[in-house]
Formats: C-alpha cells, structure tokens, sequence
C-alpha cells in the first residue's frame, strides 16, 4: 500500500487492492512521507472506504479536523462496544461516534451542556447500549481528563444503536423509542396493567420491536408462508390479546402509513401474550 496524497501527519489517501481510493490513519503515518512511499501497516488504526454518506472530500475534512486522541478514544469505546455486543456494527460508526465524541468534548471544554431528552428511554429500552455508553464516558475520563455528563452516555448508546440496527440516522432510532413508549401504553391501556419491565418476555418483546421497525423502515417483509390458519387459532385462543395486537396494528398505519402482514400480527399477538403473563 502506498500514499497517495498525505493529508497530515497521521492521515494518508492511498488506493486498496479495488483500486478505490480510501482514507488511511494511523498516529505518525503520514509524518515525512512523500508520494509513492511505502505505508507502514504497523502504523494503521483504521482504513476507510468512501460510501454514499462519506466521500473521500468529506472523510479527509472531517477526520483532519478532530485531535487524534478523540479519534483513539472513539476508537477504543468502539471495540468495547463489539466485545460487549458480540455482534459487528456498521463501519458507520467508526465516523459518526468519532465526530460526536470529539464535538461532545468541544462543548464540555467550552461550557455547553445539552440535556437528552430522550435519557430515560434509553436507559429502558437499550439499557445494554446504555452501559455502554457509561463505559464510554470512562473511556473519556481515563484517557482525556474529560468528565461528560450522563447524558452523553444515552446520545453514544443511541450512536451504538444506530449502528447494530444499520438504518442510517440517529434521530430514526429515537424515533423508534418514543414508537416503542406509545406501543407499551397501548398495552398497558388496554390490559390495564403495569408490565414487569425486569422480566425476560418484557426485554424479548423490546427487542422484536426494535427489528420489526429496522424491517418496517427497510421495506423487509417476513414469510407468511402458512400463516392464515395461526392466525385462525390465535383469534380464537388469544382473543385479548390479539384485539389489542390490532390497536398497535391501528396505531402503525396511523404513524407510519404500513398495514401489518398477518405474520407479523402472530408475533405481536405471541408477544403481548407472553409480557401480560408475567
């Protein structure tokens, strides 16, 4: 690999094996090095690929613009957040979250706050990116003298969010949580119940909500293969329940213009069972 054109000391463009151009950093890469010389792989933290939300231009000014050290950070509450997860996250991230943290730092060393309002959401509905986000706000600490408020732990989790469920805008995925509030008060309304929000079938129903909207704003639809006579069964079996599957149906196509597919009715149905049994 070699340079192609050095951006700074710690950023080159070079072309991968494709031919495509792409971003390449690493602390001290670029330092002293001229056109046509040979990348020092050992040196490389990340490599990135231009994409329809990042062209080379917007990569380069946006990553020349940030201290390496946010960069390094970021870096490091990423790979946390894949250990933690199990699970890979769109390459997204690696700019997204980088451009945050270093903004979020910008502000704090400036005196500006900004309150999430969406924080007691995220704490309930994505308390595992939560945590996360609090050993983000660790990472800061430890590393950059830093103190963000907890406030920056729920906007790095919805960043984390964002990035497992790979749907392209954070606003979307808190979109989503106040969705998931009106759905749970469908429930609740209609069962006159509170749900038990520690339980097990509660934490699987958050999570079937969160990737029947990734399907929703995806335009994926499930197989409704043989699905007619289960609903036949469910209507007669779980009629309490299936009556208030078709409110959030109702309330789906008023928010959102979709009508639910009957197999998608089946899981509501199956779930609302299960969290109203606890």
């Amino acid at each position: 690999m070699n340079v192609y054109k050095v951006i700074n000391n710690n950023i080159v463009l070079s072309r991968n094996q494709d031919n495509q151009e792409i971003v390449v950093m690493g602390k001290g890469l670029g330092f002293k090095k001229k056109v046509g010389d040979v990348i020092d792989e050992t040196r490389i933290e990340n490599i990135y690929l231009s994409s329809k939300e990042w062209n080379v231009n917007k990569l380069t000014q946006m990553l020349s613009s940030i201290p390496m050290e946010h960069i390094q950070v970021a870096n490091e509450i990423i790979s946390f957040a894949k250990v933690s997860l199990g699970k890979k996250l769109s390459e997204n991230i690696f700019l997204t979250l980088t451009d945050h943290i270093s903004y979020a730092i910008e502000r704090y060393q400036n005196g500006m706050e900004i309150k999430n309002a969406l924080l007691w959401e995220i704490k309930r509905f994505y308390n595992h990116e939560f945590l996360i986000g609090k050993e983000a706000l660790s990472i800061v600490r430890n590393r950059l003298g830093v103190e963000l408020p907890e406030d920056e732990a729920g906007f790095i989790a919805l960043h984390i969010v964002n990035a497992e469920l790979d749907m392209g805008q954070v606003s979307r995925v808190s979109e989503i949580a106040k969705v998931i509030q009106n759905i749970l008060s469908i429930i609740k309304y209609h069962f006159k119940i509170e749900l038990d929000e520690y339980s097990l079938n509660y934490e699987r129903f958050i999570t079937h909500l969160k990737f029947f909207f990734q399907r929703l704003f995806n335009g994926v639809k499930l197989d409704d293969a043989g699905t007619s006579s289960f609903i036949f069964m469910l209507k007669e079996k779980y009629t309490n329940e299936y009556a208030c599957a078709l409110k959030i149906r109702e309330y789906i196509k008023k928010e959102f213009g979709r009508d639910l597919e009957e197999d998608e009715l089946i899981y509501l149905t199956i779930h609302i069972k299960r969290i109203t049994s606890d």
